[in-house]
C-alpha cells in the first residue's frame, strides 16, 4: 500500500504539468491558483499542527517566507517553461534539480563532494546539452529548457531551506504556510491580467491545487514514512516519466528522439544520485 500512495502521489506531480497546456492563463496566474488553493486544502492540517508545536522563533519564520517566496518563482518558471516548449521539455529540465542539490549542499551544510557527485551532475549536464538541439533565444525548445532549469534550480534551493525547516516542523504544515505565502507574494502580479478566470478554468486550478498538490503532498509523505528511502527516491524519479506518458496521451505531445535520449541520461544520473543519497540515510 505505501508504494502504491508513493507511485499515485508522483502520478498526480507529474499530470500537474499538464495544466500548463490545459489552461490558458499565464504562468503567474496558474501558480496563483495552483497555491492558494493548496494552502486552502492544507490549513486545516496547519491549524491542527500549530497546537503542537507552534512557529515563534522570526528566524524561522523569515526562512519559511523565503521558502515560499522561492516556491512561487520554481513554479513560475516551470509553467511557463512548459508554455513556451513541451511538457517533455519542462518536466526533463526541471528534474535535473538533484545535480544542483549536489552542488550547493557542501557549501550550505558543509559536507564532503564525492566523485559519484560530480559524475552524476556531469551526466545531467550533458543530458540537458543533449536535450537542447541549439542554443538559439528565438527557439522555443532552447527558452523552454533555460526556463526548466531555472526551475530545477529554485527547487533545488527549495529542498536545501526544508531540508533544514523540516527538522523541527512537519512537512506537510510547512507545505501548507509555503503554499500561502506563495499565493500572497504573487497577488500583486495578478492586477496586470485584466481578465478573470472562467468556471473551467477555477475548476481546473482546483484540481491542479487540491488534487496534484495538496494529496499528492499528502500521500507522499505517508508513503515515504513506512518505505526505505531507495526505492521511495527512485520512484520519485519517474515523475517526468508519468507526465510525458500522459502528455502524450491527452494532449498528442511525443517527444523527439533527441529530447527522449537527453532525458533518458537525465533520469539515469537521477536515479543514480538518489540511490547513492539514500544508501547514506
Amino acid at each position: 500500500m505505501p508504494l502504491v500512495q508513493l507511485h499515485i502521489a508522483v502520478l498526480l506531480f507529474g499530470l500537474a504539468g499538464l495544466f500548463g497546456k490545459f489552461l490558458h492563463l499565464s504562468s503567474i496566474e496558474i501558480v496563483f491558483g495552483r497555491a492558494a488553493f493548496a494552502a486552502f486544502a492544507l490549513w486545516p492540517v496547519v491549524m491542527v499542527l500549530r497546537k503542537r508545536r507552534r512557529v515563534t522563533d522570526w528566524s524561522r519564520i523569515l526562512a519559511i517566507a523565503l521558502a515560499g517566496v522561492v516556491l512561487a518563482f520554481h513554479w513560475g518558471s516551470f509553467f511557463y517553461a512548459i508554455q513556451v516548449s513541451t511538457v517533455a521539455i519542462g518536466l526533463l529540465t526541471f528534474a535535473s534539480f538533484p545535480a544542483f542539490v549536489t552542488l550547493l549542499e557542501p557549501w550550505v551544510f558543509g559536507e564532503r563532494w564525492r566523485g559519484i557527485d560530480l559524475v552524476t551532475a556531469l551526466l545531467v549536464i550533458v543530458g540537458l546539452f543533449v536535450i537542447v538541439p541549439r542554443f538559439h533565444l528565438t527557439d522555443q525548445i532552447t527558452r523552454g529548457a533555460l526556463w526548466g532549469i531555472c526551475s530545477g534550480i529554485l527547487f533545488a534551493i527549495l529542498s536545501l531551506l526544508n531540508r533544514r525547516l523540516v527538522r523541527n516542523q512537519s512537512a506537510l504544515s510547512l507545505a501548507g504556510m509555503e503554499n500561502l505565502v506563495a499565493a500572497i507574494v504573487l497577488l500583486p502580479f495578478l492586477k496586470h491580467y485584466g481578465t478573470w478566470p472562467t468556471v473551467s478554468q477555477v475548476l481546473l486550478l482546483a484540481v491542479l491545487g487540491i488534487i496534484c498538490t495538496a494529496i499528492a503532498h499528502a500521500l507522499f509523505i505517508m508513503s515515504l514514512s513506512r518505505l526505505r528511502a531507495q526505492p521511495a527516491s527512485i520512484a520519485a524519479t519517474l515523475e517526468p516519466l508519468y507526465g510525458i506518458i500522459l502528455a502524450a496521451i491527452f494532449l498528442g505531445e511525443i517527444p523527439t528522439r533527441r529530447t527522449a535520449i537527453g532525458g533518458a541520461i537525465i533520469i539515469a544520473a537521477v536515479i543514480v544520485s538518489g540511490t547513492r543519497r539514500a544508501g547514506r540515510k
